[in-house]
């Protein structure tokens, strides 16, 4: 059932709980939110059924989670705070693709994160163009070309990808909850303008950094990146194609995650 909480920046923000146990928040990549993304509503009810607290929401200006535009990535950060707070703190971020780097964003920020769990992130050397290119997928969305954003967005993601949502009847969705893309943008800027590990030095939670058994070469390159940057890293394969987990065993796999940094 549907909750709702307000943020410190005065968003509504809706939420999925479950489970008793660690609390786990799930932070979605770029597009998806909770109407249109079963696989992580199934993985949270498994994993609440292995003994966890579970918590999946909408991002803002995405689904329910109605939000004014420009959103900028602070208000995501102080969703995230609202959100840890209600599923039980500390939490264990389990970000998805860019939602990775939102996740690590919020632990450099002080948020009470006992650790991350990193799917498939997007991670690039400094200086490959991030900021540039968020530069410009925010200008076109502040001109209210919406669609052109989202493209933009997209422009470095394997072309089936675009093709494929543009010929799908959430491609219309998409470019309506574009506004949501600005705090992904903002964030993958930051992991540019840096070395990972100067920009995550401060980060002390243990994180398990994840791609699928089957993907992409370039987020297996950003895993490996991400996971010798961070101070406590473990670098695991889990079953997955197509930048998707299998439910079962990413339940599993944070079941096991979670209730260990739990038991520290």
């Amino acid at each position: 059932m549907t909750e709702f909480l307000t943020t410190s920046s005065g968003d509504r923000v809706a939420y999925d709980l479950r489970g008793e146990g660690p609390a786990v928040v799930f932070v979605a990549g770029a597009g998806p939110f909770r109407e249109i993304d079963p696989e992580t509503t199934a993985t949270a009810e498994l994993a609440a059924g292995l003994g966890l607290t579970t918590l999946v929401y909408d991002r803002l200006g995405r689904g329910e989670s109605t939000a004014a535009a420009p959103i900028p990535l602070q208000r995501e950060i102080d969703a995230l705070a609202a959100l840890i707070d209600v599923a039980g703190s500390p939490a264990v971020l389990c970000g998805h693709s860019s939602g990775c780097t939102i996740a690590l964003r919020a632990a450099v920020a002080g948020l009470p994160v006992a650790g991350l769990a990193l799917w498939e992130i997007p991670l690039a050397p400094p200086g490959s163009g991030a900021a540039a290119w968020a530069a410009e997928v925010e200008g076109l969305l502040d001109d209210g070309q919406a669609a052109a954003g989202l493209e933009t967005y997209m422009r470095d993601m394997p072309p089936e990808f675009l093709a494929w949502l543009k010929d799908s009847p959430m491609w219309p969705a998409f470019v309506a909850n574009a506004a949501g893309l600005r705090p992904d943008a903002q964030a993958l800027a930051w992991t540019d303008s840096a070395p990972a590990g100067d920009l995550w030095s401060g980060i002390d939670a243990p994180a398990l950094v994840m791609t699928g058994s089957e993907t992409f070469d370039e987020l297996t390159a950003g895993a490996d990146l991400a996971a010798a940057a961070l101070r406590d890293a473990r670098r695991l394969v889990v079953p997955g194609a197509q930048h998707s987990w299998e439910p079962e065993a990413m339940a599993k796999t944070l079941q096991g995650f979670v209730t260990e940094i739990a038991g520290r």
